[in-house]
């Protein structure tokens, strides 16, 4: 295995990473709308208050930054740090959407099956960064973890609520 590059400097990847943090939570917050359909909705008991998700999400979001930013250095070459940018705007991705089919589409049944390719991508992302840096993959274990919880809520929904469409 080659050690990570030496030269590679902070500035543009923490500019880049945190631009598109903060470009991927302000979008979320922009469609993530808790209107009157989704206070309609039976939730479970168990359900978290809605100020615990905006608290959640802005860290996960810090937290996915800096895996990218921290991943991206620690990389061997151009291609395997490609990978790490690729997976960090393909979760941002697919974050997004799983918003717009629950809150928007309010579709919960498709957010439902489409934060399966998210939580792959998010263990993917894991796998490849782990190797070269245990703290980028650490940092993304509460992103994982989330995404978790949100598709086992979101699940919880549908069998509470559906069917949809």
């Amino acid at each position: 295995m080659k050690a990570p590059v030496p030269h590679r400097s902070w500035g543009l990847p923490v500019l880049i990473g945190g631009f598109a943090a903060i470009a991927v939570a302000g979008m979320g917050t922009t469609i993530t709308e808790m209107g009157p359909w989704y206070h309609s909705l039976v939730q479970p008991r168990w359900a978290p208050p809605e100020t615990a998700y905006s608290i959640a999400w802005t860290l996960i979001y810090l937290f996915t930054g800096l895996a990218a930013i921290t991943g991206w250095r620690a990389m061997p070459d151009r291609q395997s740090a490609d990978w790490i940018v690729g997976l960090f705007a393909l979760t941002g991705f697919l974050n997004i959407v799983w918003s717009l089919l629950l809150f928007h589409a309010h579709r919960p049944d498709w957010a439902m099956v489409e934060i399966v390719p998210l939580w792959v991508a998010i263990v993917v992302w894991i796998y490849i960064v782990w190797p070269r840096s245990t703290a980028a993959g650490l940092m993304l274990l509460p992103y994982l973890a989330c995404v978790t919880f949100a598709g086992y809520h979101t699940m919880t929904i549908v069998k509470l609520n559906g069917p949809f469409g």
